[in-house]
């Protein structure tokens, strides 16, 4: 979902209006625009849907803090571990 969401639901309003709209055959047995009117809800309910994931899915800012760990081993096989914190 997310932005890839946001873009098909865009596309599914779309096509709905013009489908409401636009389109002026009445066939038989179902009506063109209702299937537009369905698209349209549809397509706003999956807009919202996808905004909200892809505002949750952002994560918090991130700070300008770093931290780095490494491990350090000798040629005679002893290690020692470093935290650093930099700005």
């Amino acid at each position: 979902m997310g932005l890839p969401g946001m873009v098909i639901s865009s596309i599914a309003a779309a096509a709905g209006a013009i489908m409401y709209w636009a389109i002026t055959y009445q066939g038989t047995g179902f009506r063109l625009s209702t299937v537009g009117i369905i698209l349209m809800i549809a397509g706003a309910f999956g807009f919202v849907v996808s905004a909200i994931i892809f505002a949750v899915s952002r994560g918090p800012e991130r700070t300008s803090r770093h931290s780095l760990d490494r491990q350090v081993v000798d040629s005679a096989g002893n290690s020692s571990s470093v935290h650093e914190d930099t700005k």
